[in-house]
């Protein structure tokens, strides 16, 4: 019996597949616990238009993502603390205040969590700063430390 993948099933087969399995198999397990449907060509059809509309999203979010890294590529964003002699700063700037002036600034809104920030700033002066914006995008990100 042909079926359709809607899960992956460890031994069987993967999330979209089309596999031959025993019939019994599937009328008594696959079946009544969703994790396939009958192969037929109406659902071959449906699956593979959800395939194409799946990867036009994904080439669509990877398009947003550049624009976006060329964007944050041309910005600056200050922020203003407290600093003693030489430049060095009481305390850091953490991705988290980055991020959070950088949507008070100019009304981006990026996860900390994706603000690749090797150690905190803690010297006055600008500094690059990568973004992971998309999994195959970076972009670079100028945060200048300023002097209250």
């Amino acid at each position: 019996m042909k079926v359709i993948f809607l899960q992956d099933v460890k031994g069987q087969g993967k999330k979209g597949e089309i596999k031959e399995v025993s019939e019994g198999y599937a009328r008594n397990f696959l079946f009544p616990k969703n994790l396939v449907k009958l192969a037929s060509d109406g659902n071959i059809k449906t699956m593979q238009n959800q395939k194409a509309s799946e990867l036009k999203k994904k080439e669509q979010e990877k398009i947003d993502a550049e624009q976006l890294a060329a964007k944050l590529g041309e910005m600056t964003v200050v922020i203003k603390t407290k600093a003693g002699e030489g430049g060095r700063l009481f305390g850091a700037i953490t991705s988290k205040q980055i991020a959070e002036a950088l949507e008070g600034q100019h009304g981006i809104k990026v996860d900390k969590r994706k603000i690749e920030l090797a150690e905190p700033i803690r010297a006055l002066g600008v500094t690059q700063v990568a973004v992971k914006v998309h999994p195959e995008v970076k972009a670079t990100l100028k945060v200048q430390a300023a002097e209250e």
